[in-house]
C-alpha cells in the first residue's frame, strides 16, 4: 500500500477539484482529459513499483519481517503473496481515479454498486482460488480490482459518450513496456549482490537498494526511449520549480 498511498492518492486528490470544476461547468471534454490524465499518471507512477515489488519480493519480506518468530520458511510465502497483490496495484489506483470521476459527476451510487459487486466476486473468488494456497487470496483481490476498473471504465464510458481510452491504452502499453526493463534491470542487479552480500539483514539491504536504484534509472531511461508522454509532463514540472 506504500506505492498506492504516495502515488494514486496524490494524484486522484490533486486532480479531483478539476474534475469537479469540470463537471459543474458541464465541460466534458475537460473533463474527459483530466480522467485520461490521471489514469495514466497513476499507471506511470504505479506500474513500474508494481513490477518492481514482483520480482523483489522475496528480499523486501526478508528486509521487512524476517526476523525472530518469522523464519525463512514462512519468507516464499509472503513473498508470493505479495506478488500476487502487486497484479492488482495499478487498478486499484486506477479505480480510485475513476471513484473521484463519478464523485465530480454527482453518481455516487455507481462505484457503490461496482464496490458492492467486487464484493461479491472477491467472495467467489477466493473460493475458487484458496486452492492454490495462500497467494490465491490476492490474487483474486487483484483480478477483482482489474475486474472493477473494466466496469467503471464502461459505465464512465456510457455516462459522457467517450473516453479517451486510445491514448490511455497507449501510454500503457509503452510504460508496462518500460516496467519491464526496470524489473529486469533490478533482478539483473539484485542477484549477483544477494549471491556475495549473503541473507542477513545488512547483505539484503546491501542487494535491494542498488537493485531499486538500477530499476529507477533503467526505468526512466526506457520511458524516454519510448517517449512516454507522463515524464515529459513531469520533466516540464520540475523545469517550471527550477524557474519559479
Amino acid at each position: 500500500m506504500l506505492p498506492q498511498g504516495m502515488f494514486s492518492v496524490a494524484v486522484a486528490t490533486v486532480l479531483f477539484p478539476s474534475l469537479a470544476r469540470a463537471a459543474a461547468r458541464n465541460d466534458l471534454d475537460s473533463f474527459r482529459n483530466t480522467v485520461s490524465l490521471g489514469l495514466r499518471q497513476i499507471a506511470f507512477l504505479l506500474v513500474p513499483a508494481s513490477i518492481v515489488c514482483a520480482v523483489l519480493a522475496e528480499p523486501l519480506t526478508r528486509i521487512i519481517y524476517q526476523r525472530g518468530a518469522f523464519t525463512s520458511s514462512q519468507t516464499p510465502i509472503v513473498a508470493a503473496s505479495l506478488a500476487a497483490f502487486t497484479a492488482g496495484l495499478t487498478f486499484n489506483g486506477t479505480m480510485l481515479m475513476l471513484n473521484r470521476a463519478f464523485f465530480s459527476l454527482q453518481s455516487n451510487w455507481i462505484p457503490t454498486l461496482v464496490a458492492l459487486g467486487n464484493l461479491f466476486v472477491n467472495a467467489i473468488l477466493d473460493v475458487a482460488f484458496s486452492p492454490l494456497g495462500t497467494w490465491g487470496i490476492p490474487l483474486s483481490t487483484s483480478i477483482v480490482n482489474i475486474a472493477g476498473t473494466a466496469a467503471l471504465l464502461v459505465l464512465l464510458r456510457r455516462r459522457l459518450g467517450r473516453i479517451d481510452l486510445r491514448s490511455v491504452g497507449s501510454s500503457f502499453a509503452r510504460i508496462a513496456v518500460a516496467g519491464a526493463v526496470a524489473g529486469a534491470a533490478a533482478i539483473a542487479v539484485w542477484l549477483p549482490i544477494d549471491h556475495e552480500a549473503g541473507r542477513s539483514l545488512a547483505g539484503q539491504v546491501a542487494s535491494v537498494l542498488p537493485a531499486i536504484a538500477a530499476a529507477t534509472a533503467a526505468y526512466f531511461l526506457a520511458c524516454l526511449a519510448l517517449r512516454v508522454r507522463e515524464l515529459q509532463t513531469l520533466l516540464s514540472l520540475r523545469s517550471r520549480l527550477r524557474i519559479g
